[in-house]
């Protein structure tokens, strides 16, 4: 048991002795003056009564107090809901009116607030977009809600209803919020909503309103809404029947078709195809990462035995770093004259490099090319160019339109100049017309795919 768990232990039972122990003391009192007064007249049971009354009382408010400490029901700092009472407190709130919505509001700039002006502040903060929000809603006629601290600068409000009730209260908070300042200390604020409609386990509205705020910072990223219940449904249906289709597409040097890249999609029941974006959160969530990727590496190595192409396909990071994974690569390999490329894309950094080296290596000593995605985008690509063996860099596909790949031209030379002068080959991919293509090729990158070059087609299983 860790040292902290000891210690409250010991505190919590020093206090409820210390609580204990008058209330003791008076129903002792209370049965020694009984005994002295009425000594002569007393019956057995009063005897037998009298230690019962004793063990079970001291009993039972031991318990009752030892076990309160273990409800708290509101944060320290923003004194809002703790995240345990408020799913305990929500998830009752559901199932009694069914129709219910919840609002996520973050403070998306805490962690600078923290770095530049001290936790103090930072706690000062969220204490204080607390109350604002509070004050707002309390303008708009709405008080006595359910409002928790989940996690970070993120608080989550119950309102009964459905969203359309509150869409436009929401885009109003995140408006007004450009006003919002603690000494100068500048907020930035952001928002979702769910309501049960799309499910009512709690746990699935939470992850929702997440997935919503990241599907507002990226106004490319679109999918189907899909129920959750249905979609791990149709996710573990079709890793369980290996139900996917493979997607291919050339990759070029110098206009002379190089590899391929492989694309995945999920066909669920009824045919119902699932896209990347959609299904990878799901294998995420439930363990099902290095099942999946080991499952397309089967298919694919079964589909296409007798080539000698190279074919890319991209996998979790932590698949590769995985010993049952490299192992079941390893032995798929062998034998085999195709050729592998794993793409990997990884936002946060993997910081034993010396280990990621050694499995790189053993992976190239059965012919596996590795190559690492966004590169220019996010900051593991450039860490990874710089400190792994790698053999292709990717870049990201902001730079794939013709402005962004013109204005950024200076900035990729760099990252260009950097990779070649480590043997590593360049990749850029979704190049469309012909301008961007010649771009490309002047700015020396080696491997370039999309539709001006090669269609994308469907591998036959």
């Amino acid at each position: 048991m860790l040292l902290p768990k000891i210690k409250e232990r010991e505190y919590r039972f020093k206090l409820a002795l210390r609580m204990g122990l008058p209330i003791f003391a008076l129903i002792l009192a209370l049965i020694s003056d009984t005994l002295i007064s009425n000594y002569a007249t007393l019956q057995t049971s009063f005897y037998i009564e009298a230690i019962i009354l004793l063990v079970v009382s001291i009993y039972y408010i031991f318990y009752l107090i030892y076990n309160g400490f273990d409800v708290k029901i509101t944060d320290d700092v923003t004194k809002t809901f703790t995240r345990e009472y408020l799913y305990k407190y929500l998830e009752e709130e559901i199932r009694n009116k069914k129709q219910y919505t919840l609002i996520l509001i973050s403070i998306n700039n805490l962690d600078d607030i923290n770095n530049l002006y001290g936790i103090k502040n930072g706690d000062k903060v969220l204490k204080y977009v607390v109350e604002w929000i509070e004050q707002y809603l309390k303008k708009e006629e709405i008080e006595h809600f359910p409002i928790g601290h989940i996690k970070g600068g993120d608080f989550v409000i119950g309102l009964e209803g459905l969203q359309d009730k509150y869409s436009t209260l929401l885009e109003l908070i995140c408006l007004k919020s450009n006003e919002v300042k603690v000494d100068d200390i500048e907020i930035k604020i952001s928002g979702a909503i769910t309501d049960t409609n799309y499910s009512h386990e709690l746990n699935y509205l939470i992850e929702n309103l997440f997935e919503l705020q990241n599907k507002n910072k990226n106004t490319k990223y679109n999918e189907e809404n899909i129920n959750p219940n249905e979609l791990e449904s149709l996710v573990i249906h079709a890793i369980k029947n290996k139900s996917l289709l493979i997607m291919s597409q050339d990759v070029f040097y110098h206009e002379q078709a190089t590899f391929t890249e492989c694309y995945v999609k999920l066909q669920g029941k009824n045919n119902k195809i699932i896209h990347p974006k959609t299904y990878l959160k799901v294998i995420n969530k439930l363990g099902l990462g290095v099942n999946f990727d080991l499952m397309v590496l089967e298919e694919l190595i079964k589909n296409c035995a007798n080539s000698e192409n190279v074919y890319a396909i991209n996998i979790l990071p932590t698949s590769l770093r995985n010993e049952k994974f490299l192992a079941k690569t390893k032995e798929l390999l062998h034998g085999t004259d195709i050729k592998i490329m794993f793409v990997l894309n990884e936002i946060q950094y993997y910081s034993y490099t010396s280990r990621y080296n050694t499995i790189i290596k053993s992976l190239k000593d059965v012919g596996v090319l590795i190559a690492i995605d966004r590169l220019a985008s996010i900051h593991t690509s450039f860490l990874y160019l710089r400190e792994l063996d790698v053999d292709v860099v990717r870049f990201d596909t902001y730079y794939s339109n013709r402005e962004k790949l013109f204005q950024n031209r200076s900035i990729l030379d760099g990252f260009i100049l950097m990779a070649h002068e480590k043997g590593i080959k360049t990749w850029i991919k979704n190049i469309e017309d012909e301008f961007t293509c010649k771009l490309a090729q002047e700015m020396d990158i080696d491997y370039i795919q999309g539709k001006y070059l090669s269609e994308v087609i469907k591998k036959e299983k």
